[in-house]
């Protein structure tokens, strides 16, 4: 561990906008996340009340399409993306022993380029013109200056680029973290698997988010005259540089939750995790195998190869099942305890899933024509998105609320929040697979007067409201934890890691204690017990 001083915060909001603790500046990242959630949740909520019967409802067709554009873009890029890096802002450098995060000023830009981002982004509906309607993926000739004239395409791009340079910085620091400021003893097969979920979800970051802001950077030049887009090719050189971000993105999103999730249920079934060195190889298999199919969102383009895509879609399959093998092994024969933590551990295991497998069925080209543009995709997108990494990211606020704050989120209330967010979350995205499985195309405001599609959707729109009810008793769950406080110990659930080794919330240099040896990557556990077999050998 670095032996360098850390200066003292200063107080105030001074104190907080301008600081370099990494744990400070993860804070600020996940509570505006938190207010861009809510923000495009009252997007959602539009839609779905739009399309809980046909015909016009409470949105005009433009205003419908604007709605879906942000509710997808701030679900995306202002908060999922940056929530996910934040939780690795904070949670590496206390896992690998670190007083601070690598270049914490860069973290700090990071944050303000992503918070900036956020707010041009939300500024388009100020414009004459509104956000657009090309979705969150801004697709030509949708966000051409043609389709979607006015400035507030361009504040949306420009937004896009700004946001997702914030995280580029975050990936940046938190992979120069693990690689240059472990604690003495923790070489790279002893950090915790949640940093190697973050090592991993760096690099996608590091090699796929330069390419995402060339694409919007160039669109942005494009609706202003540049011509670059402007051949026949040019839709599909745009898919092919967004879509080797947009599949990879997904990731970035599922492995740090992937790697709380496997620490949560490690701690709560009282047991280390199975086949740890083996489970780091499957990330990194995964990790370059994601890389390698962005293409299997074009199939019906005619513009990819479609066998070749297909494969390495499939292959996603093996290091995928060995991380699920992983965690079903670790709870095998454990003294399980259902925290709320570890319910939503196993939520997060069980709906991602479901939006696994029916991503290995998008990946066969022939089922891929049948469904590609139907609300079958919508389903499956949320399955893996907000049923992996929401419910990944619940599971990380109840197991690390308490390192994070010093205080113990109500028991109760996470339960109430749990089953409301189950019941809600699968009510609203289970009928639309059998939407699309019918036709129903996604991005429209309106739909055939069908029984069958008036009741999917009206359930749908039901589960909506349940998720928001969910959502909100959370929200209350956090403020009355901080307002009557149930101080928490340094080590609440009896922890593995290393920041389980340190106060609750943890001083600015990280650490005020000697570290424990490190002889394995559950070094405060091995201190309570004695180190594994082979640590000892």
């Amino acid at each position: 561990m670095t032996t360098t001083a850390i200066p003292q915060p200063a107080g105030g909001i001074y104190g907080w906008l301008a600081a370099t603790d990494h744990k400070r500046v993860a804070l600020m990242t996940m509570a505006a996340g938190l207010l861009f959630f809510v923000v495009s949740g009252v997007n959602a909520l539009l839609v779905r009340l739009e399309l809980a019967r046909p015909g016009d409802q409470v949105l005009s067709h433009d205003t419908y399409n604007e709605a879906f554009t942000m509710h997808g873009a701030g679900m995306v890029y202002l908060f999922v993306t940056p929530v996910a890096l934040a939780i690795g802002v904070y949670m590496v450098p206390l896992q690998v022993g670190a007083a601070q995060i690598l270049a914490p000023r860069l973290v700090l830009f990071g944050f303000w380029l992503f918070f900036l981002g956020g707010v041009i982004m939300q500024a388009a509906w100020l414009t004459s013109d509104g956000p657009g309607k090309a979705g969150w993926t801004a697709y030509i000739p949708l966000s051409d200056a043609v389709n979607t004239p006015g400035k507030g395409m361009d504040m949306f791009l420009l937004g896009v680029c700004a946001a997702t340079a914030g995280a580029l910085l975050f990936g940046i620091s938190i992979l120069g973290t693990i690689l240059r400021l472990r604690a003495p003893g923790m070489t790279m097969l002893r950090i915790p698997v949640f940093c190697w979920t973050m090592l991993v979800t760096s690099l996608m970051v590091v090699m796929t988010f330069p390419v995402l802001i060339t694409a919007m950077a160039l669109l942005l030049a494009d609706r202003h005259g540049a011509g670059i887009y402007d051949s026949s090719s040019g839709p599909i050189a745009f898919q092919n540089l967004f879509w080797f971000y947009g599949h990879p993105v997904v990731y970035v999103w599922f492995f740090p939750f992937l790697g709380v999730v496997a620490e949560v249920v490690a701690v709560f079934s009282g047991r280390r995790l199975w086949g740890y060195r083996t489970l780091t190889f499957a990330l990194l298999a995964f990790t370059a195998l994601s890389m390698s199919v962005w293409a299997h969102h074009m199939f019906t383009t005619g513009q990819s190869n479609n066998k070749y895509f297909a494969l390495t879609s499939t292959l996603l399959l093996v290091p995928a099942g060995i991380e699920y093998l992983g965690i079903g092994a670790t709870m095998w024969r454990g003294s399980i305890r259902l925290s709320t933590a570890m319910l939503f551990a196993l939520a997060f295991a069980i709906q991602f899933l479901i939006g696994g497998l029916t991503g290995i069925m998008l990946g066969s080209p022939a089922l891929d024509y049948q469904l590609h543009d139907s609300y079958f995709v919508v389903a499956h997108f949320h399955y893996t998105a907000f049923g992996g990494a929401l419910f990944g990211a619940f599971a990380a606020a109840y197991y690390w609320f308490p390192k994070m704050t010093g205080y113990v989120l109500r028991d109760g209330l996470g339960k109430l929040h749990f089953w409301l967010m189950v019941v809600g979350f699968n009510l609203t995205f289970f009928p639309q697979f059998i939407a699309g499985w019918a036709g129903m195309p996604r991005r429209v405001s309106d739909y055939p007067a069908t029984t069958l599609l008036e009741t999917v959707n009206l359930l749908s729109t039901i589960g909506g409201f349940v998720l928001t009810v969910a959502v909100i008793i959370f929200l209350v769950n956090v403020v009355l934890s901080l307002r009557d406080r149930t101080v928490a110990e340094a080590d609440p659930w009896g922890g593995f890691t290393l920041e389980w080794a340190t106060s609750s919330p943890p001083p600015p240099d990280n650490f005020d204690e000697p570290l424990p040896r490190i002889t394995s990557e559950t070094p405060v556990l091995d201190r309570r017990i004695g180190p594994p077999a082979e640590a000892k050998a």
